[in-house]
């Protein structure tokens, strides 16, 4: 069967493109260590099978759209591991092979489905490298220059790769927000840029969300401005912000379960189950979201609850 090459450029679809949840809340579902520096990306050198099939949970639950294992992947990260530029170069091009890999296996298992999931290559912030947190606070204490220098490489290393998407993801600075919006005119690919939030009115760092928005509200290169890794009670009126700021595009949310993080015991509270995340899923789009789908303890089965629930 002749696949449809994308959905992006349907405005008319009578409902939400759905995307996949936590790739690492999956990967460790499936008894994978990712507690390290580099998070799933690690995977990428020790266990990328692992990785085909986490991506595949997701396209078997009804994703459309999944992320590559690239989120902390860069450079800068490798480089702890010793590895060269060309290595880090070579893994970070090899999560998207992995992720194509996970399409083209659904796709011949499933040959009555009519279109072609997309694949989106994850793009952490500044912070994610850092690995200490700073993508939920956004005030890194670095130049542009800095950041600039940190995202040019890894644009212009997945704006060549066989991505259908550039997924700029937790963005929490507007520091930040502002050098990716130069470095993404330059870009080929369509991407979209999420951001983490500290309230339902501003990202991480305190800028207002209506103020990075309207950053992007004639980009040529952005189709989607959003929110994720942001807790869900704060998506529907961030969606409804963004929607202001930046009319033309369209709005991606996919926030975390809901669920409370607790640093010093290294583990979750709380109980969001997938017909909570589901439901919330609905006021999300009824308050203007035209993609959504899941970040960190979103697994398999909320994906699935969210199709069930769109369709």
């Amino acid at each position: 069967m002749k696949h449809r090459q994308s959905f992006l450029g349907e405005p008319d679809r009578d409902r939400p493109i759905l995307i996949d949840g936590g790739l690492a809340t999956q990967l460790e579902a499936q008894g994978c260590d990712i507690g390290n520096a580099l998070w799933s990306a690690s995977l990428l050198q020790t266990n990328p099978d692992a990785i085909v099939q986490a991506t595949r949970a997701y396209l078997d639950a009804g994703a459309e759209c999944v992320a590559t294992a690239s989120y902390q992947a860069s450079r800068e990260g490798f480089a702890t591991l010793g590895l060269s530029a060309d290595e880090a170069n070579a893994l970070m091009i090899l999560s998207v092979d992995l992720a194509l890999r996970a399409r083209d296996e659904f796709l011949a298992d499933n040959p009555d489905i009519d279109f072609r999931p997309l694949v989106a290559a994850s793009i952490g912030p500044y912070g994610a490298m850092l690995h200490d947190g700073s993508e939920y606070a956004g005030k890194y204490g670095v130049p542009a220059k800095v950041l600039r220098e940190f995202h040019e490489a890894r644009l212009k290393l997945f704006d060549k790769s066989d991505a259908d998407i550039l997924a700029i993801e937790t963005i929490p600075s507007r520091l930040e927000a502002e050098v990716l919006v130069d470095l993404l005119a330059d870009c080929d690919t369509p991407a979209w840029v999420s951001f983490s939030c500290c309230d339902d009115a501003h990202i991480s760092d305190g800028a207002p969300i209506t103020d990075v928005a309207a950053l992007f509200k004639d980009h040529p290169t952005v189709f989607a401005v959003g929110v994720n890794c942001t807790p869900p009670q704060f998506v529907p009126e961030l969606i409804r912000k963004i929607r202001t700021a930046s009319p033309a595009k369209r709005v991606i949310a996919y926030p975390n379960s809901g669920e409370i993080y607790n640093v010093e015991d290294n583990a979750w509270s709380g109980t969001v189950t997938p017909v909570d995340c589901a439901t919330a899923a609905l006021t999300w789009v009824d308050a203007g979201a035209t993609i959504v789908g899941g970040c960190c303890r979103m697994g398999p089965k909320h994906i699935r609850a969210m199709r069930d629930a769109l369709t």
